[in-house]
């Protein structure tokens, strides 16, 4: 009923900056917690940032000081800023969202991610 669609992705050189958008669509009452993780080939799922819907942030050390989680509520959308690229940052990159769908009252809570969008940083 719901889905997430990133965008903003690409090659970059190191040093250079991205902004990540995420947008949420579909019968939605209201979200929750959204943020983003990524993947590198080889490697584990990593996450990135969170926020809640209150506006407070999590971040994972290796881009702390570098990259900021901001959203828009009355878009339905979250965004990275990514500034400072560095080559580890190369990876896939999703969003996620906690989302709690239209219904009679509204009552589920679903765990929704997107396709993810590829980031490349070169050296």
């Amino acid at each position: 009923q719901v889905q997430l669609v990133e965008s903003g992705g690409g090659l970059v050189q190191a040093g250079g900056s991205l902004r990540l958008s995420c947008a949420a669509s579909g019968s939605i009452f209201s979200i929750n917690a959204m943020g983003w993780y990524r993947q590198a080939p080889g490697k584990q799922r990593e996450l990135v940032a969170t926020i809640t819907s209150g506006g407070s942030t999590n971040y994972a050390d290796s881009v702390k000081g570098r990259f900021t989680i901001s959203r828009d509520n009355a878009k339905n959308t979250v965004y990275l800023q990514m500034n400072s690229l560095k080559p580890e940052d190369t990876a896939v990159y999703h969003c996620n969202a906690l989302i709690v769908v239209v219904t009679h009252p509204p009552s589920d809570e679903y765990d929704v991610w997107g396709q993810g969008t590829q980031v490349t940083v070169s050296s």
